[in-house]
């Protein structure tokens, strides 16, 4: 990891679509209005709605399964931050504090560091280099990797 300048980002939409394995998510900046889509799959957006909605399951799931041990092992999940984006694939890394105090970044996929995010309630940043190859604000700014039409509104409630 670099000295990269990090922006705190929030999640604002998730899309899920029956009619195709890839669903939608996009993040936008705390204190702006870029923003940019990211294409996940079916189980990681099932994941992101299900925290968002606080919606309980029977049994634990992945997501679930990997909070648990981390808090199990007094470990936290103390950020998410999308570091990079190569050939149109986006990377993450989990930022874990240990109970010692030590700090550990682990590779992730940004759904799966998402889903896991928001589930431990942690920050969420994206590099400002990556925000800048993809950003979508309302000036027409930065490209729009979407078609219109794969980005209907699907606002989330009010924090």
């Amino acid at each position: 990891m670099t000295d990269e300048v990090m922006i705190p980002v929030r999640l604002t939409r998730v899309v899920l679509r029956e009619d195709t394995p890839q669903q939608w998510i996009h993040l936008q900046e705390q204190e702006g209005e870029r923003g940019f889509p990211i294409v996940i799959g079916t189980v990681e957006a099932s994941e992101i709605r299900r925290v968002l909605h606080d919606d309980a399951t029977p049994r634990p799931l992945t997501h679930q399964l990997a909070h648990g041990i981390l808090t199990a092992l007094e470990a936290q999940l103390v950020g998410v931050e999308i570091v990079d984006l190569r050939d149109n694939t986006f990377y993450a890394e989990l930022v874990v504090e240990d109970a010692g105090g030590g700090t550990s970044r682990i590779d992730a996929r940004p759904s799966d560091a998402l889903a896991l995010g928001l589930r431990a309630g942690c920050p969420l940043r994206v590099a400002e280099s990556v925000l800048e190859q993809v950003r979508i604000d309302p000036s027409g700014a930065g490209p729009d990797p979407l078609p219109p039409d794969q980005l209907p509104p699907d606002p989330l409630p009010p924090e």
